[in-house]
């Protein structure tokens, strides 16, 4: 009796356990296409399901051109309910010549099984070309482990062969998204006036969660976004409504915008201007003629730029932005919107940074633009330690080791480009439940990698991941390292999630650029480095991360400076990070070695420019491996974002047979074990 007294409150706890998982079967389902049977004609279904402790309700919903609708209510302790046939349609399988009569009706046992799934048994007549058959069909819903889809298999004795049955939901409110598809046409005169208020609108609607994504065309710098656009549909199961106009597009959010700043087609810079007080405002940015369907959607005039910049210099236009709004801005975002200039502009990025109510500016960092210049100073001066700069500086204005320099002075670092997009998208995604950032190591634990009396070659792929050749010919081919940027881990994780899931086991992921983003560690305040070399290594572990790259041009020139490291710098880069199994300099050929309890530091000796021939780049190769006789020869080289994976390869099998290829991680053990190098540091000037 004392055993059974026991066991009882562990028997209600079971009970109450299964019904708490049936209980979240309630609500309304919407099929996702990619993961289900084929529906024939129908393109779309929806479940609302209403279950009780004895009894259900389930409607499923067809469509959308011809409709179908069926409500069944049954009870869930295994006796017959009795539902009136409305619709003779035979609808999960509409292109047989099945019909069901519409003076029947369906005989319903449903019971709940042991592991929570719900089991729904239909008995009912049908005709075939043969006559009237008796038919059985058993549906089974059952939740995914984190209650977030629902799947219902369907079998029925007659259906022999083929693929099973299933049908796979989300939950009908989660995951929906509009998307737009942008044009390769950024020019004042033509697509910019639209596509910036998309991106407005873009920063204003996401600002809570992923509603708004864009796609871009075929010669835009990122060209990942319809590729991601389809993992995340595939994948992560979001649903995309397609929108083809700008009005739509309004339409669809009118209630997230509180108004529009009008700026001046005549004074391209007031467009900036205008994406900061829409940051601050919740507004959208229009230009004059779009004036007239911002009227008719009823939104409001936040202020009219129009006339009111005319014949200033950027340094003035920017005196005034500061004096209105910089009191308003971020302290740890500011935002520049650079790049391409004079009749065009592409302010991708501008989405988070009106998320993010940044300072919006493309000002000079060179010092020969002194008020520009100065003004640049006294921004960052305000901003807060360890804080970020992002988008990318004006190809007219300075160059980027200018920009980039400065900024590090004040113990910023740079992220994204003007052209970064879908930031306010993306970072509402977590990766998947379950999924770990893992790399493709090639390194065994406790083997030892003695080199041969050979030439070991090493390629690393510039620029990061998203402008880069991923999805060019040729990846998985030879061993390739790729640059990740890592504070992507925090601002668009599902991004690194869709490159790690992807990769190929040639395909090996570095830590890079110089810290947690790119900055110029020569220049970075020493108060500072360490914290944010800390942060770096954070991030490395995240990511799976063990070798760690370095680039410093705050010398000068990216051609004529000395990019080396000197070593207390290196000293700290050590000391930061104690998990690297090595580190590698530069982007041009650099000279910065050195190697401690074996693990390197090596430099590029080669930099890969997309424009030269094969036939050079294998000569200079070549030449590089006479030069540096004494074997083994560890040939560390840079390749520009512009070459694909396949003509690299090509490249490499017209080598000399003493060169091999190998994975960055043993090319590195490999130098730590044997380094043939001389160590060299930074002298100064």
């Amino acid at each position: 009796m004392k055993t059974l007294i026991k066991a009882m409150p562990l028997y209600l706890l079971g009970a109450a356990t299964l019904f708490a998982q049936n209980m979240d079967m309630n609500g309304k389902w919407k099929m996702i296409k990619s993961k289900s049977s084929f529906l024939d004609y129908y393109a779309e279904m929806t479940l609302d399901i209403t279950v009780n402790k004895k009894d259900a309700v389930i409607i499923t919903r067809m469509g959308p051109k011809r409709k179908y609708e069926e409500k069944l209510a049954f009870t869930t302790d295994g006796k017959s309910n009795r539902n009136k046939i409305t619709d003779g349609t035979f609808s999960t399988n509409i292109h047989m010549g099945l019909r069901l009569p519409l003076d029947g009706d369906k005989e319903i046992r449903a019971n709940w099984e042991k592991d929570g799934s719900l089991k729904v048994v239909q008995m009912y007549d049908y005709f075939a070309s043969q006559g009237k058959k008796r038919g059985e069909m058993i549906y089974r819903y059952e939740l995914s482990p984190n209650k977030d889809l629902l799947t219902c298999t369907l079998e029925r004795s007659t259906r022999q062969k083929g693929p099973e049955t299933k049908y796979v939901f989300k939950r009908y409110d989660a995951d929906n998204a509009y998307l737009f598809a942008m044009v390769d046409d950024w020019d004042i005169h033509s697509k910019l006036p639209e596509q910036a208020c998309w991106i407005s609108l873009q920063g204003v609607v996401n600002q809570h969660k992923p509603l708004l994504y864009f796609t871009f065309g075929p010669q835009y710098p990122f060209n990942y976004t319809a590729d991601l656009a389809n993992y995340l549909e595939t994948q992560r199961n979001f649903s995309f409504t397609p929108l083809t106009s700008l009005e739509q597009g309004l339409t669809a959010f009118r209630e997230h915008i509180k108004g529009y700043v009008v700026w001046d087609k005549n004074v391209r810079t007031s467009l900036i201007v205008a994406y900061t007080l829409a940051g601050l405002e919740n507004a959208i940015v229009i230009s004059e003629e779009l004036v007239p369907l911002a009227k008719k959607m009823g939104l409001t005039e936040i202020d009219d730029y129009r006339g009111r910049f005319i014949g200033q210099s950027d340094y003035e236009i920017y005196t005034w932005a500061k004096e209105k709004y910089w009191s308003r801005c971020s302290r740890e975002v500011i935002s520049w919107l650079g790049g391409v200039h004079g009749s065009a502009l592409m302010p991708a990025c501008a989405d988070y940074g009106m998320m993010k109510k940044a300072f919006f500016s493309d000002l000079s960092a060179r010092p020969t633009d002194a008020q520009e210049y100065q003004m640049t100073n006294a921004l960052f001066a305000e901003m807060n330690p360890l804080g970020t700069v992002w988008g990318w500086h004006s190809y007219k204005k300075d160059l980027e080791e200018q920009m980039t320099t400065l900024l590090s002075s004040y113990a910023l670092i740079s992220d994204g480009l003007n052209t970064m997009p879908n930031t306010s998208f993306l970072i509402h995604i977590p990766v998947s439940p379950g999924f770990k950032f893992k790399n493709n190591h090639n390194l065994t634990p406790g083997k030892k990698y003695i080199p041969e009396k050979k030439i070991y070659l090493a390629l690393v792929q510039t620029d990061g991941l998203g402008i880069g050749a991923w999805l060019k010919p040729g990846r998985g081919s030879i061993p390739y390292a790729w640059e990740v940027t890592m504070k992507f881990e925090q601002l668009s994780p599902v991004m690194l999630e869709y490159y790690y899931a992807q990769a190929l086991p040639n395909d090996f992921f570095i830590g890079s650029l110089s810290g947690s983003s790119y900055m110029y560690p020569k220049a970075f305040p020493k108060k500072w480095l360490p914290k944010e070399l800390q942060r770096a290594a954070e991030y490395m572990k995240k990511l799976d991360l063990n070798v760690f790259e370095i680039m410093d041009y705050s010398e000068g020139g990216t051609e004529t400076c000395d990019n080396n490291l000197p070593k207390d710098l290196v000293d700290e880069y050590y000391r930061s990070m104690p998990d690297a199994i090595g580190f590698i300099n530069g982007y041009r050929s650099s000279n910065t070695f050195t190697v401690r309890d074996k693990r390197p530091m090596i430099s590029y000796d080669y930099y890969l420019a997309a424009e030269k021939s094969e036939e050079e780049v294998v000569a200079d190769l070549e030449e590089l491996a006479v030069i540096n006789a004494k074997l083994p020869y560890f040939l560390l080289v840079h390749v520009r974002e512009s070459s694909d994976v396949a003509r690299v390869k090509s490249i490499c099998d017209k080598l000399s047979k003493n060169i091999e290829v190998v994975p960055l991680d043993v090319f590195l053990k490999m130098a730590g074990e044997e380094p043939t190098f001389q160590e060299y540091y930074y002298q100064g000037k």
